[in-house]
């Protein structure tokens, strides 16, 4: 068996002792929410996939999210950033604002084939087992895993469901190092290449699935690719081997110690929260909910997936679903059919069936 390593950087925490703490929230003041009125008042007459840091002038917040950054992408590996006016202010001027904090903090990425920039995460009517969607479209539960095309996930809070929905997240260095201590031969085991569903993504010339380990050792830190509900679907595919039950029990076992009191982190998330994860390093839940009959009372997060072109070293398994960004280096999110552009709505696409 190869030499399992155990992950001693700062984002092997575990969720009660965080909970003890509140230096990863940050509530911003009343002259940084001025500031971030003023930035993205001054862009809004320009389309929003097209802006970059430089088109925004926030000299007070700079230093701020700087330090959030370097927490999220070097450190603990997330924050809450608390207090944008969602309720004041219009859809067009907060989510030029999110744009603003998100570019400060990594360059976005597409997030679906019809080059969505700006994602959201909201039930129109989705179900997390068609093969054919994505849990952000429903109310369903969804388990312990990361996104499929991020090295940061943005999720800002404009409104909360009536019952249910609540977020959680753990850390992936502190599950690989129980494996170690614990299960080394299961550890093992996910360290070697599963399938996973492209879920209809690909593109011509592409299989509809690819292979990634779910844990990834890399300079004494692991990146985590757990996503047990693409891993599952895949089976679908007649070519692919059937999941072994040594397999399928590594996969509940991640899942068992990520829902248990030892590791969790649940996270109170309110409107106007910005809740930022490093999607290499966390896993993330969320419960189901019960939403309210008036639309426009329903459950809605504006969702941001980040690169970080100067981030640390990624994994070459890493790449497998959609290559590299040729100018960054870094994972480029979806790829686009020909004609598609990136663009950034204000409102959810319409749901693939």
């Amino acid at each position: 068996m190869a030499v399992l390593e155990v992950d001693e950087g700062d984002g092997a925490w575990r969720g009660p002792d965080m909970a003890q703490r509140d230096d990863w929230i940050h509530l911003l003041t009343d002259t940084e929410i001025r500031e971030l009125e003023t930035a993205a008042d001054a862009a809004m007459d320009r389309d929003i996939a097209t802006l970059s840091a430089d088109d925004f002038v926030m000299p007070v917040l700079d230093p701020v999210l700087a330090g959030i950054r370097d927490d999220v992408v070097n450190g603990r590996g997330f924050t809450l950033l608390r207090g944008v006016p969602v309720a004041l202010w219009t859809r067009a001027r907060v989510a030029c604002a999110y744009w603003a904090i998100g570019t400060r903090i990594g360059t976005p990425v597409t997030q679906n084939p019809v080059g969505n920039v700006l994602g959201h995460v909201t039930d129109v009517g989705g179900d997390a087992d068609n093969p054919n969607q994505r849990g952000h479209q429903s109310s369903d539960s969804l388990p312990f895993h990361t996104d499929i095309g991020a090295e940061i996930v943005g999720l800002l809070c404009l409104q909360g469901a009536r019952s249910g929905g609540e977020s959680g997240i753990v850390s992936a260095a502190a599950l690989w190092n129980e494996l170690v201590s614990s299960r080394p031969d299961l550890a093992a085991l996910l360290t070697s290449p599963f399938y996973f569903d492209r879920r209809g993504e690909g593109v011509d010339g592409q299989d509809p699935w690819y292979e990634m380990p779910v844990f990834m050792p890399i300079g004494g830190r692991v990146v985590a690719s757990y996503v047990p509900r693409f891993i599952r679907s895949a089976q679908r595919f007649e070519q692919l081997p059937r999941l072994t039950d040594q397999q399928q029990e590594a996969l509940d076992l991640v899942q068992s110690l990520a829902d248990g009191p030892r590791f969790k982190l649940e996270m109170d998330f309110r409107p106007g929260d910005i809740q930022l994860v490093n999607n290499l390093v966390l896993l993330h839940s969320r419960t189901a909910y019960e939403d309210w009959d008036e639309p426009a009372r329903r459950r809605h997060l504006l969702r941001l997936w980040l690169s970080v072109p100067d981030g640390w070293p990624m994994p070459e398994a890493f790449f497998a679903r959609y290559g590299t960004d040729p100018q960054t280096g870094r994972p480029q999110g979806i790829n686009l059919p020909l004609g598609v552009t990136l663009n950034a709505p204000l409102t959810p696409p319409v749901l693939r069936t």
